[in-house]
């Protein structure tokens, strides 16, 4: 009869939702994931800010500390799970970790996308593990599909809803009519958003998100700086309703894409607004769920859906990458490590090619037209729809164009600014997913 195997010894930083999720999932599911890994996980401490808070969960108090650094050093010490969030303290407990060869399981999208480099480094260094399944999408399997399913392909883009705050926001809108105000407080009231939603509205969660997913998919180094940002916060109930009349729906889309023409080869990454038509995979994506529309010359197009936060969800990708990890340890293997060999450049802004969706006050009056077609044709953009409505002295004018770049578009939108005719620049958005 075989020896049963040593229990594999895991050290957990932090204890909030997602947390105290793990613990659970753990204890609850202890025989299932020994039968898996071929050893028990045995939960060998907790750090924590704060001793003697309430937690209802299944383990005693002897097992909590607010000692992170000395948690993570013990030599007993076989795995480290951090689900702490943020720059640090997250960064230095991983590194060392890492360094003394205890391979780490983490959450941390925002040190990912900050530091990632940092993290990759000393895990090569000592041979030890890296996984950060649950950083992007919670429960969706999605980034070892890129990092180890797709190794053998070539992935031309990749398109996600990857926040589920703004996609309740916006989904509210859509089916409603509200606007943006009414349907943050929705989602606030209803635990959706946080009670400062900054990070969710504004497309900072969504950008760390994307820079990860550009890395994977393109083996290339891209930071969250590298992202083009923008969120939620100006889109109206009018630019809902207009994307509805063009059979579309608005969405806050992370994409990552490559990008080959006379320069060479690059990469852009983006977080922005963008009308989609409700033909597309990604319109139909609801409430707080998340999806990610991978395309790759070989496997063509692959969808993955699922719900993107929340405790159990999140502690679910956790504990996947737990199972890997462990696995590995007792093997002596190695999951795949970084891979940047890529190093496309990461296109600015300005150089994006794609569609654009106008918005204009104007005054109803012979001639507004042909000004503002004047404008578009100025900077070699070519105008595919344009509709007009009257308002006594005033007009409202949407107009959509064909491909352009980003910069010709802006450029577009300075001369329009400029014009006597036009009162004002309402808004101006993407138009994504269409075919050619």
């Amino acid at each position: 009869m075989a020896t049963p195997a040593a229990p594999l010894r895991v050290a957990l930083l932090g204890c909030g939702t997602v947390g105290a999720e793990v613990v659970r999932l753990l204890h609850t599911s202890g025989d299932d994931l020994s039968a898996r890994i071929g050893a028990p996980l045995e939960l060998a401490g907790i750090a924590v800010r704060r001793l003697g808070r309430a937690r209802d969960l299944p383990v005693p108090d002897e097992l909590f500390t607010t000692d992170a650094a000395g948690l993570v050093a013990r030599p007993d010490i076989d795995l480290v799970v951090e689900v702490i969030g943020g720059l640090e303290p997250a960064r230095s407990l991983i590194v060392a970790a890492l360094t003394a060869g205890k391979s780490v399981v983490t959450a941390n999208k925002a040190l990912l996308a900050e530091d990632g480099a940092t993290l990759h480094a000393a895990a090569a260094l000592s041979g030890a593990d890296l996984y950060y399944e649950a950083s992007v999408a919670g429960a969706i399997p999605l980034l070892r599909p890129l990092r180890e399913s797709l190794a053998g392909d070539q992935i031309s883009r990749v398109t996600g809803i990857v926040n589920g705050t703004t996609n309740f926001v916006l989904t509210r809108m859509d089916e409603t009519g509200a606007g943006f105000q009414d349907a943050l407080d929705e989602a606030t009231s209803l635990g959706y958003a946080e009670a400062d939603p900054t990070a969710d509205v504004e497309g900072f969660d969504a950008a760390a998100k994307a820079a990860i997913l550009a890395g994977l998919a393109f083996h290339t180094r891209v930071v969250a700086a590298d992202v083009h940002r923008e969120g939620i916060t100006e889109v109206t109930a009018a630019d809902v309703a207009s994307a509805k009349a063009m059979g579309c729906v608005v969405k806050l889309l992370a994409i990552a894409e490559r990008v080959s023409d006379a320069s060479g080869n690059g990469v852009s990454v983006r977080v922005h607004p963008a009308m989609i038509p409700r033909t597309h995979p990604l319109a139909s994506v609801r409430e707080a769920y998340n999806a990610v529309f991978v395309e790759a010359a070989s496997a063509g197009r692959l969808m993955f859906y699922g719900p993107g936060a929340g405790g159990s969800p999140t502690a679910s990708a956790v504990l996947g990458d737990l199972v890997a990890v462990a696995r590995n340890t007792l093997s002596g293997a190695r999951g795949a490590g970084s891979s940047d060999y890529a190093d496309l450049r990461v296109r600015a802004m300005g150089e994006v090619v794609t569609r654009y969706h106008i918005s204009l006050d104007v005054a109803d009056k012979a001639g507004v037209l042909a000004a503002v077609a004047n404008a578009f044709a100025d900077h070699d953009v070519s105008i595919r729809t344009v509709r007009q409505e009257g308002h006594g002295d005033d007009a409202s004018l949407v107009v959509v164009t064909h491909t352009a770049s980003d910069a010709d578009l802006q450029a577009v939108v300075e001369q329009l600014r400029g014009l006597d005719s036009v009162r004002a620049v309402a808004s101006v958005m993407r138009v994504e997913g269409q075919e050619p």
